[in-house]
């Protein structure tokens, strides 16, 4: 899969997901190894004109947080009125030194910063939906409005808003790619595993950095 050829050009995007501290090692919602995508990403993307950060930006108090329910339990699954939901430790709360971006990132070119995860009754993993799979977070038409046509999804959490983004990146129609080495995952209870399916059926490609800096030059 990764002998696939990704070239990059002006209708190529970098989405760089979630890169912020409290998914650094030692941050309540650490991402192990987290902090080893940094040097990746700031490398890939020199390669990229367009750039599209995110940032997991929650209200104090969102409902995705178990400290929001009574006898709450950190990664518990509850039923919300749009389906499961999974139970986080308070992350990325608006204003935070948590949910800025992770020391060390460094892209000064980035053109966009999108923050998600803004309503209080509504999880977003995704960078173009959130959790009820119908309110848009305008990345979409933002991508649109610059003819871009491609994108290469890099950041944490593989299994979680990465995948989600990568997905309904693939079903926008917009051909998909996944730096592997660029992201890390949480991997609860085999979440990897279906992401990477989930992945794979909607048609995302998995390339490496080393792979896309040779295409990239070629």
């Amino acid at each position: 899969m990764a002998s696939a050829t990704l070239n990059i050009d002006n209708k190529t995007a970098l989405l760089v997901v979630d890169v912020q501290n409290d998914f650094m090692p030692n941050g309540p919602l650490a991402v192990p190894q987290g902090d080893e995508v940094i040097p990746v990403i700031n490398r890939i993307a020199a390669h990229f004109h367009q750039v599209v950060i995110t940032q997991d930006w929650h209200p104090a108090g969102h409902l995705s947080f178990s400290s929001a329910h009574p006898d709450g339990q950190d990664y518990q699954t509850i039923t919300m009125p749009y389906g499961p939901q999974c139970l986080w430790p308070e992350h990325c709360i608006q204003g935070s030194k948590g949910a800025e971006l992770a020391e060390g990132l460094a892209i000064p070119h980035a053109r966009l910063i999108l923050r998600k995860g803004i309503h209080r009754e509504i999880d977003s993993y995704s960078a173009f939906l959130e959790a009820d799979r119908r309110t848009a977070t305008g990345l979409l038409a933002w991508l649109q409005a610059h003819d871009i046509h491609q994108v290469v999804v890099v950041g944490l959490a593989t299994d979680f808003c990465v995948g989600w983004t990568a997905i309904d990146a693939a079903k926008a129609g917009l051909s998909t790619w996944v730096v592997e080495d660029a992201c890390r995952a949480i991997d609860l209870n085999g979440s990897l595993s279906r992401a990477k399916q989930a992945m794979q059926e909607a048609g995302v490609k998995f390339i490496t950095a080393e792979h896309l800096h040779h295409h990239s030059e070629s």
